[in-house]
């Protein structure tokens, strides 16, 4: 009688072994497919969320659109836009937004103490799950980094060269933005260079009218992504005013560098943080060359998720026409472009 064998030889283990881990290999990425496509679909639930509180906050306020930031220092749409995101406690906590006192003589800001219960918290409404949350305790008392920035037009953050040329080698064509810095009567020898649409000065502490974009509110960008850095690199770190911005000035997840006001980690201290140069100053803060701009840049594949004016949000490829993504970017240009071209 034959004996009846038990168990496997080991042989037959290792194609077990071999087969489950093809397997594996197998549903991997599409299991990697999956949890993005979830992470992106909540990222795009986000930008929709913070597209309704703007226009939440227009109806409260005679359709004007929130202000992008005060005074670089003094609150950003961030703070503005949290009592329409169910975040009323967290906006009643935060001291000084709009800067009663002037940039030049200081007072309460977003680093101040009495501030830090709001801006050390991450909002996840702020927060893309695709990108990873900067820890950065090199930043002021370990204020939180955020994904998403207003639209501050088509240009640099104050309406200063370079401008750019569509593929065409004309001009740039550029009006207006539909959101502005405010930051208040000039002091000293700051200049008043946020104040792209208005001559009032006093007319933009309560932002621009929804009226005043006459490019339609459709074709007209309000909002899209950016990463969050390491090492000392500010993309991100959106409760102040230099990183609560971009511009259509440069293409999606360009591989051109950013030009930002300071703290550039150029050579990058970390891959994944976006490239970037520091623009040049003279003592004043009087600009001598160059000028703010930030690309929209994104974790996910083939380009960025935008909230348009309307309150529609879109996925843009990095591949889009730099001329139309410009035209998107000008609240007030009359560019015959829009997103179908």
């Amino acid at each position: 009688m034959k004996k009846q064998r038990l168990g496997f030889t080991l042989v037959e283990l290792l194609v077990v072994i071999a087969i489950i881990g093809t397997l594996v290999g197998l549903l991997l990425p599409a299991v990697q497919s999956a949890r993005e496509a979830a992470r992106r679909m909540q990222c795009q639930n986000n930008l929709k969320q913070i597209g309704l509180a703007t226009h939440n906050y227009m109806d409260s306020f005679a359709s004007r659109i929130p202000v992008g930031s005060y005074h670089g220092v003094h609150g950003t749409w961030l703070v503005i836009l949290l009592p329409y995101l169910e975040q009323t406690a967290m906006y009643n906590t935060y001291q000084n937004l709009g800067g009663v006192q002037s940039f030049r003589t200081g007072g309460l800001r977003y680093g101040s103490a009495p501030n830090l219960p709001v801006v050390t918290r991450q909002m996840s409404a702020y927060t893309c799950p695709s990108d990873r949350v900067t820890a950065n305790p090199s930043v002021i008392s370990g204020i939180t980094f955020h994904n998403y920035a207003a639209n501050y037009g088509n240009t640099t953050r104050g309406r200063l060269s370079p401008y750019g040329v569509t593929s065409s080698g004309a001009p740039n064509i550029y009006g207006g933005a539909p959101f502005i810095e405010y930051i208040g009567p000039n002091t000293g020898n700051w200049p008043n260079y946020y104040s792209w649409i208005h001559t009032n000065i006093a007319s933009l502490k309560f932002g621009v009218k929804l009226a005043e974009i006459s490019d339609g509110t459709s074709n007209t960008l309000g909002f899209s992504e950016q990463v969050q850095a390491t090492g000392g690199d500010l993309s991100g770190f959106a409760w102040w005013g230099g990183g609560a911005h971009f511009e259509t000035l440069l293409a999606p997840n360009t591989s051109q560098p950013d030009v930002v006001e300071q703290s550039c980690a150029a050579p990058p201290t970390d891959r994944n943080n976006p490239p970037c140069v520091v623009r040049a100053v003279a003592s004043g803060n009087v600009v001598t060359s160059g000028a703010e701009t930030r690309a929209a840049r994104s974790r996910h594949v083939g380009g960025v998720q935008c909230t348009f004016m309307d309150g529609s949000v879109r996925f843009i490829p990095n591949s889009i026409s730099l001329d139309v993504w410009r035209a998107l970017g000008s609240a007030s240009g009359g560019e015959v472009a829009s997103l179908n071209e």
